[in-house]
């Protein structure tokens, strides 16, 4: 039987891309929004039913070549919908200084203080400066300005854009004019191509590290890397004291105790929240910012991965 990889319950940048082919196909009358629903299911068993498959509603990987015409997708854009959905930000969402990061934005939520945001942004800057100048218009001299100026400048220029006793809402203009800057293609795949080399890349040399064999395990590692910048170490040092005094460790406790290790190691107001998405990782399920999450609906599961 062919692998399933997505089916109901699913949702993200591929469904996105799964719903707009089936459109093409002359099978789509919904609204192209990301989400695995009974429009889609519907949408999907018409087609199958029509191509002599098997009518199932999902997309195995039979489908999923008839409708898109290319290979399934890799295990990076897989593990890269599921947390990209988990941030919630989408390409173009925008987030003040509400937890200390200045400014949070983009499809896994780059940040001014990790260096993320601004390496996105000085790269469009250089190669593509009519982008920049179109989204921010005449604010864009200052939006570079406090991209290449030190993070405390930096800081105290977020927190001016921030509004609120939280301060987690972007004031406007900035919060349009980051938005837009979000949907243009081309900004799009600088997003894509920066997450891939910052948070993914160190992921599977994380996952290697820690004898992690199937995709789950490299989707655990990629929204370590996203969430929580890294395993840190003290979280380190308790994995591999598990590991040293269980050899023979079952991978799904591994990453349970991974899972443990990174929550523990979180600032107290996010502990919990941290350990449900990890969790869900660990084990294929769980509940994620109050939704229900089944990941082999996601396209990862207990599958051998082999290469980046």
């Amino acid at each position: 039987m062919a692998r399933l990889f997505f089916s109901r319950g699913s949702r993200g940048l591929i469904i996105t891309q799964v719903q707009s082919s089936l459109r093409q196909e002359g099978y789509y009358p919904g609204n192209i929004d990301g989400w695995f629903g009974g429009v889609t299911e519907k949408n999907i068993h018409f087609y199958q039913m029509d191509n002599q498959m098997p009518a199932t509603g999902a997309v195995d990987a039979t489908t999923w070549q008839a409708i898109m015409k290319r290979d399934p997708p890799s295990l990076y854009e897989r593990c890269l919908q599921v947390t990209a959905v988990f941030e919630g930000h989408g390409f173009g969402v925008v987030a003040g200084n509400y937890d200390g990061a200045g400014v949070t934005w983009g499809i896994i939520g780059f940040t001014l203080k990790a260096g993320s945001l601004k390496g996105v942004i000085l790269e469009v800057w250089e190669r593509n400066p009519e982008i920049v100048t179109d989204c921010f218009g005449n604010r864009a001299s200052e939006l570079i300005k406090k991209m290449q100026a030190p993070l405390a400048t930096g800081v105290a220029w977020a927190n001016s854009i921030s509004e609120g006793t939280s301060k987690h809402r972007v004031i406007e203009p900035w919060r349009s004019a980051f938005m837009r800057f979000g949907e243009n293609r081309t900004v799009q795949n600088v997003q894509i191509r920066h997450a891939y080399d910052e948070y993914y890349v160190p992921a599977v040399a994380a996952a290697k590290q820690y004898k992690l064999k199937v995709e789950l395990g490299v989707g655990l590692c990629f929204d370590i890397q996203v969430q929580n910048g890294g395993i840190k170490k003290d979280a380190q040092r308790r994995i591999q004291a598990f590991l040293n005094s269980n050899a023979g460790a079952r991978e799904r406790a591994v990453r349970q105790v991974i899972a443990d290790a990174v929550a523990d190691s979180a600032k107290p107001e996010w502990r919990e929240t941290v350990r449900r998405r990890k969790q869900a990782f660990a084990t294929g399920s769980g509940v994620v910012n109050q939704e229900s999450i089944d990941l082999s609906r996601w396209g990862l599961g207990e599958f051998p991965w082999t290469s980046v």
